[in-house]
């Protein structure tokens, strides 16, 4: 949040992104991994 309002999200659904190494949580769901990752966490989004 910035001033009390929420961030606009820079990415979608279907975005293929760089994190860094250490960042997020790592979870298993219905047979798919998934890494949780803030927002912040995100270095580049990849085309």
């Amino acid at each position: 949040m910035i001033d009390g309002k929420p961030e606009t999200m820079v990415v979608k659904k279907g975005d293929n992104v760089i994190v860094s190494k250490y960042s997020g949580t790592e979870v298993k769901y219905e047979g798919t991994d998934y890494i949780i990752v803030k927002q912040d966490d995100i270095l580049a989004v990849v085309e």
